[in-house]
Formats: C-alpha cells, sequence, structure tokens
C-alpha cells in the first residue's frame, strides 16, 4: 500500500476546491463556481505565489541560507511565507499596517514571524509606511531579502503555473468568465494569462474597491490620486500600481463599497457555508453588480481569496459592524408594529361606564392598558397601575364613573413614525400610544410592544 502524504505542509499547497454557488446568486443564469482558496493550509491563495517566490529567490542566490525574509502584507502573504520560513529555517519579518485584523497579527507571531505595526493613513513614500519601513529593514538586517510581492514576477508566475491550470481542469475548459478581487495583481495576472492562451474568449473581471486607483487607471490610463483615500477592505485595492497588474489581459473593474464588501461576506456563511474573509465578499458582490455580462450558458468562476478565522473580530462582530454603519436594524415604524397585531380591533370604554367596567375588559382580554372615549373622541386612558392606585385608596371606586378616576388621553402618533421617536413618548406617566392609520382607524403600542421590538 502507498501512503499518500505530505513531506512537509508546503506539499498541501494547491488543489483547492471548486464550489457551485446555490443561494446569493440565484438571480444570475449563468452557472457560479467559486474557487475556495482558504483550503490551502496558510488559509489563503498567497501560499502559491509566497511559496514560488521564496524558491525562486533560493534559485538565483537573493535569497541565501539562514536569511531573513522581509516583507509588507496585509496578512496573508505573511502566512504563506511564514510556512516557508519554518520549513526552511529562515527567519521573518513581516511589515503590516494598523488596518489589518488583529487575528492576522497574532498569527504571523504565532508563527514565528516579527511584526511591524506601520500607519495606514500616509503616503506610499512617506517612511512612516509600510512599503518604506520594509524595504528599509531589507537594507538593514543582514543576510535580509526583500520579497517586494508587489513587483516580484514570481507572484503572477505561481497563479499562471497552478491557479490558472486548476481553473482549466475544474471546469473542462468551460470557463467563461473569471471575476477576482485585485490587491497585488498577481493572481488576476496569472490567471488571466493562462486561461486566455487556452481560450482568448475567456473575459477576466477585477474587482476594485472604493479609496483604489485600478479602476478608473484601467479605463482612462490616468493616475489619479484623488481616487485615493482610506479604506476598510483588506487584501484588495492599492494607492500604487503594482507591476504584476498585468491590464493589458484584464477586461475590465468594478468597485465594491467597504459596507457591501462587509455585509456579503457575512451571507456567503449564512447562504452558502463559505467562511471567507472580506475581500470573497467584495469579490461576489462584484460577481452580482456584472450580472447582466453573464448568459444562462457562461461558466463564471470567482476566487475567494481567504478564511473568515482571520476576521472573527471585525466582519463577525457585531459590534464592530455596527460601529463602522454596516450593520443597522431595518428602520421599524409605528405601522410595522400595528401590521404585527393583525386585524385586532383597538378595544376602548367609555367614560360613563363604570371603573369595574374597564377591569373587566382588560382582564378578557389580557391588556394592560386602554383608552377612554366619548363622543367619538379620545378624552382619557386607564392603565392597571392606575387603577391598582385609585382602589387601593379606596375600594369604592370600583364602581366610580371611569371619568372620575382616569387619567390624561395616550398620545396620538401617525403610522410612518420610528419605533425610535415613538418610544421618546412612552414613560412612567405614558405607558402607551395611539396609532393613526391612513384609513382612518386606530391602534395601540404599549411599552411592551416597544420592547419586544428592540430586543
Amino acid at each position: 500500500m502507498n501512503m499518500k502524504i505530505c513531506n512537509n505542509i508546503l506539499e498541501a499547497i494547491g488543489n483547492t476546491p471548486m464550489v457551485k454557488l446555490n443561494n446569493i446568486t440565484k438571480e444570475i443564469p449563468a452557472t457560479i463556481l467559486a474557487k475556495v482558496e482558504y483550503f490551502n493550509p496558510g488559509h489563503s491563495c498567497k501560499d502559491r505565489m509566497a511559496l514560488k517566490m521564496v524558491e525562486d529567490a533560493e534559485k538565483d542566490g537573493r535569497l541565501k541560507p539562514g536569511g531573513t525574509i522581509v516583507e509588507g502584507t496585509s496578512g496573508n502573504t505573511g502566512m504563506g511565507l511564514a510556512l516557508a520560513a519554518v520549513v526552511k529555517g529562515y527567519k521573518l519579518i513581516c511589515v503590516t499596517t494598523d488596518k489589518q485584523s488583529k487575528e492576522k497579527v497574532d498569527i504571523l507571531r504565532a508563527m514565528g514571524a516579527k511584526v511591524v505595526v506601520c500607519p495606514t493613513d500616509v503616503e506610499p513614500t512617506d517612511p512612516r509606511s509600510y512599503y518604506s519601513v520594509s524595504k528599509r529593514l531589507a537594507e538593514e538586517t543582514p543576510n535580509g531579502w526583500y520579497v517586494n510581492q508587489y513587483d516580484n514576477p514570481s507572484n503572477t508566475q505561481a497563479n499562471y503555473e497552478q491557479t490558472g491550470p486548476e481553473i482549466w481542469e475544474q471546469t473542462e475548459g468551460k470557463v467563461t468568465h473569471f471575476v477576482v478581487g485585485v490587491g497585488t495583481g498577481g493572481t488576476i495576472s496569472g490567471v488571466a494569462k493562462y486561461l486566455k492562451e487556452q481560450n482568448p474568449n475567456v473575459r477576466v473581471w477585477g474587482v476594485d474597491t472604493y479609496g483604489s486607483v485600478f479602476k478608473k487607471y484601467h479605463e482612462t490610463g490616468i493616475f489619479d490620486e484623488n481616487e485615493i483615500y482610506s479604506y476598510v477592505t483588506e487584501g484588495i485595492g492599492e494607492d500604487i500600481l503594482p507591476k504584476n497588474v498585468d491590464f493589458s489581459l484584464i477586461d475590465g473593474f468594478t468597485k465594491v463599497t467597504d459596507k457591501d464588501a462587509a455585509l456579503y461576506t457575512r451571507k456567503l456563511a449564512l447562504e452558502e457555508g463559505l467562511f471567507v474573509g472580506m475581500s470573497s465578499g467584495s469579490a461576489i458582490k462584484g460577481v452580482l453588480q456584472l450580472k447582466d455580462k453573464f448568459g444562462p450558458d457562461d461558466v463564471v468562476v470567482v476566487l475567494f481569496h481567504d478564511s473568515g478565522s482571520r476576521y472573527v473580530g471585525k466582519i463577525f462582530n457585531d459590534d464592530w459592524m455596527r460601529d463602522r454603519g454596516y450593520l443597522t436594524d431595518e428602520i421599524k415604524t409605528a405601522g410595522d408594529i400595528v401590521n404585527k397585531h393583525g386585524e385586532r380591533p383597538l378595544l376602548t370604554v367609555f367614560g360613563e361606564e363604570l371603573v369595574s367596567h374597564a377591569i373587566g375588559r382588560m382582564k378578557k382580554f389580557g391588556i394592560s392598558q386602554i383608552p377612554v372615549i366619548k363622543d367619538g373622541n379620545f378624552v382619557g386612558s386607564l392603565d392597571e397601575t392606575h387603577i391598582y392606585q385609585v382602589l387601593v385608596e379606596n375600594p369604592q371606586n370600583l364602581d366610580a364613573p371611569i371619568s372620575s378616576v382616569m387619567q390624561k388621553p395616550f398620545p396620538i402618533v401617525k403610522e410612518h413614525q420610528s419605533i425610535e421617536s415613538v418610544s421618546k413618548l412612552i414613560n412612567k406617566e405614558t405607558p402607551a400610544v395611539l396609532v393613526e392609520l391612513t384609513n382612518g382607524k386606530y391602534h395601540i403600542i404599549s411599552r411592551q410592544d416597544i420592547i419586544d421590538n428592540l430586543s
């Protein structure tokens, strides 16, 4: 019996699965397939190019035995380099930015890397930028090698040799479109080159983010610094033009907002069972934005870059999402609450009735408050707390007319008013409000209704 084993973890890189998407893309007539790269041992597509860059540097002498690998990374390339460094016996210094998830930094340190964190909001040429710091540390470190994934041709070559052929084989050559987030450019350029060599009609779309220069540069040839501003999405988009981005191989770009990237990352987990990172949310939203480009006979491959495990404290954290306005509860109105009550009529009592009548009606229907009417108008109200007080003070009030003990009328609101504005009217003295409906009828919203819809 031949044992099927990997001699080390590096041999487990590649041959990631292709998974058909069934729910999140159901509005698209084409077949949508996801190349799920978190099955790589370092949980991202960057394992491929990290190993290739290391091996090529070993071959031509740029990386010498016992050397130190230095690289600027958003985290995933650093992880791929860490795997190679551990197996091959190199030291590793990873330079990253303060916008990257804590999980990424912690994982790199767990793998033995020294991690240097730089500010995000500085120019690439600023000596504090992670580009500048990476170069400086490589120059200052004895026997150091600066990887430079942005301009290192081995990045693109790895995807030309591995990812592209895998996609072609897994789709039996039926792939018609390839969609992927663009950062360093190695994945899109390497895969595009291979696929277009097999079939020049394959269309390749890059997913960009707002705050990045790629889309406008591709369309106009203009590097517009006004396009550059800080964004949250990790791993895609750039404020530079990496040499690995071969714009001639890319048919077009679509931009996805940070909010959509975050929300669609969550949707992939909930609707497809794919626990992926934020750039994958960008990628699938990009596919949805491009849906008019796809026909029923098309086979669209979208690449999911990494695992959601690196974003647990961010994308999959409700507080983090709410702080950035990505996760907001649907704005609910007084009318929404009324609709939940169905066709239940508004219960009322007349001012001339006895307090005992009000108590009987409230018990029968299980309510805690009731409006009082006279001549078709709301003239007062009763709630169980007030009734209890007046009966404790004088039990004979049980047979008193309601008008003699009633409280002030409940406030009246329109059905389009938000729960937030309605809740401000409800307090210790005012346990409910009346909602005026467009059909001329009224309904009641109690304190408990507000609590139920806020919890």
